[in-house]
């Protein structure tokens, strides 16, 4: 696993699962009235497959290193797109990321992959004209980040005390 190529998503994932550490109330599912809170981050990552859109799940990606993240993730998109991702890989997660940013999409709002309380839409990497700390102009590289929420569980300061973390 160590020397194993990470992705953006990989390192978004290792951030997010950091995050959700420290915030725990984002960490949660839905069922029904009662709301489960869980101790580890088990991240479910989108991807395409052959069968639409599936999320495989990254289990205690915050005990993870970002390497181990990149061997996981990569494990369960061939899966996925082999058609071979079984029930266990899929059942669960407490968050879901979908990035888009592959596909030319700069910015989009995610729908929330219930029973999980949360969901992070990750749009594109764009190059930017910026003014510097010294008044001069550079350029440099941005991303477009959105979290739904379910407000039935997490309440909005909640989602954004955790992106305050994420970023």
């Amino acid at each position: 696993v160590l020397g194993t190529k990470a992705s953006i998503n990989d390192y978004l994932v290792r951030a997010v699962a950091l995050a959700l550490a420290q915030h725990r109330d984002v960490n949660i599912q839905v069922h029904g009235d009662a709301i489960h809170h869980f101790a580890h981050a088990d991240i479910s990552v989108a991807v395409a497959s052959p069968k639409g859109l599936v999320t495989p799940i990254v289990r205690s990606a915050d005990l993870m290193r970002v390497d181990q993240i990149a061997a996981a993730t990569r494990g369960l998109i061939e899966k996925a797109q082999a058609g071979k991702l079984g029930y266990a890989e899929m059942d669960g997660g407490t968050f879901s990321i979908s990035n888009l940013g592959m596909f030319g999409i700069d910015s989009f709002d995610a729908i929330i992959n219930p029973p999980q309380g949360a969901i992070l839409a990750v749009g594109g990497i764009t190059r930017v004209l910026a003014e510097t700390d010294d008044g001069d102009a550079a350029f440099e590289s941005r991303m477009s980040l959105s979290l739904s929420c379910d407000h039935r569980a997490i309440d909005g300061a909640d989602g954004a005390m955790l992106m305050k973390v994420f970023k």
